[in-house]
């Protein structure tokens, strides 16, 4: 039996299906809302964040693969399962409304038992994916998720506070026009892992480093403070004694470079960087290059 915790938003204009689908959802212990076109979903979702929607495909003005892009736009909505619900199903809108944002798909007449034991599933697994974005909260890493149109969906609460001191927020957590422009460029070139953008037009300097792909439609990001290279350098020569060079391959490895891309970097070879990396172990008393970067990185962030 499903929790009344459990909130479903049915988007339909027809007034016998949502009848029908309310008594449904009811008899399973759902509390339900109700929308008769695209623009009240959205309004509602503005102030009410249910756990699961039920959407109808075709529907006048708004129809519903446009309205589950203007709902996904949302980062609040962004682990909110979203299921079409039409008499349509023919490959093309099938692909439509997976494009579009949903998980899953369901023709009309409805199947009642169909429809709860599908609900069931998503719920489930937005439950998972809502606890693993939690225990990163928690964590206190700087990341975030984008659309391929690089609009934010979902970020980690120190990143809200990064984009809000750059000013680049505004008041419904969407990203500025200049940013979300900035990034949208950027993903279109497909960077691979480790590449980083530096933003423009911020009141802090800031990179957004790229880190996976996700189910090839949401890409994972880390967000930071840019450092003054020229600064860093001084500051770890400095602190550990290190030559020039030293600094700047440590500064590197702190930047989560490789040997081949310090190489490229600074116009080495790897086998030189090697060289410099076992004189930097010695010198910062550790035996590899993971904790030299994390002693590296605490330096800078106090310089």
């Amino acid at each position: 039996m499903m929790s009344t915790t459990n909130v479903v938003l049915v988007v339909d204009d027809s007034i016998d299906s949502i009848h029908m689908l309310n008594d449904v959802l009811e008899d399973a212990k759902f509390t339900v809302l109700v929308a008769l076109e695209g623009t009240q979903a959205l309004t509602i979702t503005k102030n009410i964040r249910p756990d699961i929607i039920l959407l109808d495909a075709v529907m006048p003005n708004m129809d519903g693969f446009e309205t589950c892009k203007r709902l996904k736009q949302n980062p609040q909505l962004a682990d909110v399962p979203i299921i079409f619900m039409t008499g349509l199903s023919d490959t093309e809108h099938v692909v439509m409304g997976l494009g579009a944002g949903g998980v899953d798909y369901i023709t009309k007449p409805i199947n009642p038992e169909e429809l709860i034991a599908r609900m069931r599933v998503h719920l489930a697994n937005a439950r998972i994916s809502q606890s693993a974005r939690a225990a990163l909260d928690t964590a206190g890493q700087n990341l975030l998720t984008l659309n391929a149109q690089g609009q934010l969906l979902w970020a980690t609460p120190q990143v809200y506070e990064l984009l809000n001191a750059a000013g680049v927020l505004d008041a419904s957590t969407l990203l500025s026009n200049s940013i979300n422009n900035q990034l949208r460029d950027w993903l279109s070139h497909k960077p691979e892992a480790g590449r980083q953008l530096t933003l423009a037009g911020l009141n802090q300097a800031m990179n957004v480093e790229m880190l996976n792909l996700i189910d090839g439609k949401e890409y994972l990001l880390r967000l930071s403070h840019c450092h003054e290279p020229a600064r860093d350098t001084l500051a770890l020569k400095q602190q550990f004694s290190v030559t020039g060079r030293e600094a700047d391959v440590l500064l590197w490895i702190a930047n989560g470079k490789t040997n081949r891309e310090i190489g490229q970097i600074l116009e080495m070879s790897p086998r030189t960087v090697n060289k410099h990396l076992e004189q930097i172990f010695k010198k910062l008393g550790v035996e590899n290059r993971t904790s030299a970067a994390a002693i590296a990185i605490k330096c800078m962030s106090k310089a």
